[in-house]
């Protein structure tokens, strides 16, 4: 069963990139370093040869497991997106009732996510706590330090 994910144009240009780069200069690397390792002599005592196949065995899984990610990926248009509640590709910003920090997310798909960007994975918490809720909605959300309320103060997409 293939998993549908929801992406940005840029997240899934990303995915298809480096697919690309899996099946091409990945490949290309691999096969090169069993090669050599072949011409190092006897494969029965080739600890050299017997890792290059590891790689190799490791690579075509990672290559299957994004072809697996993009059949079931999806493009959102973001022109059609609902900005009166917090949905998958919402960009809000919420104020920590607690200290009173405002933040901004942008609320993507787990392959997406890169809280240093302001991208958080629609399946963390804080993302849990605020998918549905409206501008002016508190959401009280269970984090690992306690619960912490935000107060949603804008939606955006």
């Amino acid at each position: 069963m293939v998993e549908v994910t929801y992406y940005t144009r840029e997240g899934l240009d990303k995915l298809k990139e480096e697919l690309q780069f899996l099946k091409t200069q990945g490949r290309a690397q691999i096969a090169k370093a069993i090669a050599e390792a072949r011409d190092k002599g006897d494969l029965s005592e080739n600890a050299e040869y017997d890792a290059a196949k590891e790689a190799q065995g490791l690579h075509e899984a990672k290559i299957a497991k994004l072809e697996n990610t993009l059949a079931g990926a999806r493009l959102i248009d973001e022109s059609k997106m609902d900005t009166t509640k917090v949905l998958a590709l919402s960009v809000v910003k919420i104020k920590n009732l607690k200290n009173g920090a405002v933040m901004s997310y942008q609320l993507v798909s787990e392959a997406e996510a890169d809280l240093k960007a302001g991208k958080l994975s629609v399946k963390s918490p804080i993302a849990q706590g605020l998918l549905g809720k409206s501008v002016g909605d508190t959401a009280e959300i269970q984090v690992p330090a306690g619960k912490i309320q935000f107060e949603v103060l804008e939606i955006s997409r």
